[in-house]
């Protein structure tokens, strides 16, 4: 048997008086596992948050995965690439040509990541379904949004190596090989 009470005043003080009322009505009724509504919900939905904690945790690693994968990419691409810009730079490509050339680059890759993963996430959509909460699998609004934070990233990680390729003295980088 389950007993429950509302009560504008603190719960815990509560517990020896309703202690006392339920053993002068019946003096064997055994009373154990006083909890408050509020940590009985915690503990109903602890499991859940665990989950929701580790894969908000396991998301942000993936993310920054993602910004360390596409930056080193960017960054081996670009130095093999440093004769050709410096051939273009020789020819009069300007600052901004350059910079716009490689963030493309990384901002291509992402948006080819963000679709695979698009997929993926739409296949994988079931799986996870039991553990949400306001929202559907197949969210567009959270779609959208995690493939934009992902294409943020991959420009933030392409302006490092697009800023040192945009420096790039022809002369050097025609000696470079």
């Amino acid at each position: 048997m389950y007993l429950t009470l509302r009560t504008r005043a603190d719960p815990a003080g509560l517990t020896a008086a309703v202690t006392r009322e339920a053993h002068a009505l019946e003096p064997n009724v055994p009373i154990y596992d006083v909890k408050t509504m509020e940590q009985w919900l915690s503990g109903s939905l602890a499991r859940r948050r665990f989950a929701m904690l580790a894969l908000g945790l396991f998301s942000g690693l993936a993310m920054l995965l993602a910004a360390v994968g596409i930056y080193g990419v960017m960054s081996y691409t670009t130095a093999q690439r440093t004769r050709e810009i410096g051939v273009r730079v020789a020819l009069g490509a300007q600052r901004r040509d350059v910079l716009s050339l490689v963030i493309r680059k990384g901002v291509n890759l992402a948006l080819l990541g963000a679709a695979i993963g698009l997929m993926g996430c739409l296949a994988a959509s079931r799986l996870v379904s039991s553990l949400l909460y306001g929202v559907t699998p197949r969210d567009p609004w959270t779609l959208a949004s995690a493939s934009l934070l992902l294409v943020a990233v991959a420009v933030l990680t392409s302006w490092l190596p697009a800023r040192r390729a945009a420096r790039v003295d022809p002369i050097e980088a025609l000696r470079y090989e």
